[in-house]
């Protein structure tokens, strides 16, 4: 009984220090899609205003579709 007790003890300790953590890796992933996002943005505008446009309406047509489907999968 001692044993499945200090399982439980073992496991709710892991919970807890992946949940102090969940935050920091949060924001390193969210650091590194803006710094992808910022050098994509760079490079687009350097190809010149035709195609910045272009990129500009694919990257917003994904997002509303991402949305969307967030919506409907809720």
């Amino acid at each position: 009984m001692a044993a499945f007790a200090s399982s439980i003890g073992t496991t709710l300790a892991q919970d807890s220090l992946t949940a102090l953590l969940l935050p920091f890796w949060q924001l390193v992933i969210g650091g590194l899609v803006l710094l992808a996002v910022v050098a994509s943005v760079r490079r687009l505008a350097r190809r010149g205003p035709s195609r910045m446009t272009t990129g500009l309406l694919v990257t917003a047509s994904a997002i509303i579709g991402l949305a969307v489907l967030g919506m409907l999968l809720q």
